[in-house]
């Protein structure tokens, strides 16, 4: 099973937690409908399609509603912490979430002391925690883009906006650098996906994969268009491919998918996961 867990903007949420459907324009989980417009949700949706297409179990999501008092992301860290070591979770995919390092460290304790410990993957503030909290090595996936990755570079900064002036350039220039420094810090998790204008991955602190094209500026500026790559990964991984053809697969599918969708800056990411099962289904 894939377990996904994030914060989505609404206040009066709760907890939600349930199996997740894309019905190819909107995110169920259970029976309650999630907006899909980016973040977690649009991460859910992506997975949602992956699963499908690769005839797997449909991911299961645990959202909470949260604007930015933390009270959503403190549920499920709870929750995550009384209840991970029974669940039969695969993989466990942690995004949108408040960085407190403290109770990122007890739900990777809770993780271990499941009967198999799960896939560990981070991205977003999940990542900020791990990262900060010393955790990255327990971790098999990070999802970050050019500037996470800098932060993750940074041996000194607990969150990205306190980035080391003389690293925060966002200059895929300097890349094998910040993949070096990263990789000697040990603030890398064992495989890790850097998302931009042109992607990475990379392992064991070495590139194994690069992909440029096809070159689609417009998707840089399309809220969710890297949620959707770290939902893809997760369900390629959970439908049992390895970790380098899960990124290799899904940095491709998100490419395609924006090609097909013709996206432009207007174009809503549900128009982009909506396009993607005819792009699977051509590959």
């Amino acid at each position: 099973m894939l377990l996904i867990c994030g914060t989505i903007p609404q206040a009066d949420a709760g907890l939600l937690l349930g199996e997740a459907r894309f019905d190819g324009s909107k995110l169920l989980v259970g029976n309650t409908e999630v907006q899909c417009t980016q973040g977690t949700a649009a991460l859910a949706s992506a997975a949602c399609v992956v699963a499908k297409h690769c005839w797997s179990s449909a991911p299961h999501a645990l959202f909470a509603g949260d604007t930015g008092s933390g009270k959503g992301s403190r549920l499920i860290y709870d929750y995550l912490i009384k209840n991970l070591p029974k669940l039969n979770v695969d993989v466990l995919l942690l995004h949108y979430i408040l960085p407190v390092m403290g109770l990122m460290k007890q739900v990777c304790a809770a993780a271990a002391k499941s009967t198999k410990k799960p896939v560990m993957m981070a991205d977003a503030s999940s990542m900020y925690a791990a990262k900060a909290a010393g955790l990255a090595g327990q971790f098999d996936i990070f999802t970050p883009d050019l500037s996470e990755t800098e932060f993750l570079a940074d041996p000194d900064a607990i969150h990205p906006a306190y980035i080391s002036y003389h690293l925060f350039r966002a200059d895929i220039a300097y890349i094998d650098d910040l993949i070096v420094a990263a990789f000697r810090q040990k603030s890398m998790a064992k495989t890790v996906i850097i998302k931009g204008a042109t992607d990475f991955v990379v392992q064991e602190g070495k590139v194994k994969f690069t992909l440029s094209a096809p070159d689609l500026p417009a998707l840089e500026a399309i809220g969710g268009t890297g949620d959707t790559i770290s939902g893809m990964v997760g369900a390629f991984v959970d439908a049992g491919f390895t970790h380098l053809d899960a990124a290799v697969l899904a940095l491709k599918a998100n490419r395609k998918a924006g090609q097909y969708a013709q996206a432009t800056p207007a174009t809503k990411i549900s128009e982009i996961i909506a396009a993607m099962p005819k792009v699977l289904n051509h590959n």
